[in-house]
């Protein structure tokens, strides 16, 4: 299995788990930065504690400093989109979101819902950036 169905897998396995800020565990829930962090060590990439803020708001940052941290982990900028890339949007005034592309839409870890979940098609928020390793 290549790397990019890994992470989707790693990510599909996380759906219905609970939505939780800053959380970083499956079993007591996860946020979107928490849920790409557990895809890619899913996928078999270990040491991300590392480079995985702890503590930030909900609203806030800039893209510059996502763009910064995806380097630190190694993860490249991509133009287009394809499974198991990296993918940030704004998902409201200063409020950025992280997801998991698949081949039909976005695994994300969705705060109105309460858990990750799977979404079909587009996303529907401005994506800011791709990235992918």
């Amino acid at each position: 299995m290549r790397r990019a169905e890994r992470i989707v897998a790693a990510a599909r396995g996380l759906v219905g788990v609970p939505f939780r800020l800053h959380g970083r565990d499956a079993r007591t829930g996860v946020d979107c930065i928490g849920l790409a962090m557990l895809s890619l060590e899913g996928a078999g990439h270990k040491g991300l504690h590392a480079f995985v803020p702890d503590a930030y708001s909900i609203r806030g940052g800039s893209v510059a400093c996502f763009a910064d941290a995806m380097a630190a982990l190694g993860l490249r900028k991509a133009r287009t989109q394809h499974a198991g890339d990296l993918v940030l949007v704004q998902a409201g005034p200063a409020q950025f979101h992280l997801m998991i592309a698949t081949d039909g839409g976005h695994v994300h870890a969705h705060a109105g819902l309460g858990k990750v979940v799977e979404m079909p098609g587009a996303s529907p928020w401005p994506v800011l950036g791709r990235w992918r390793f």
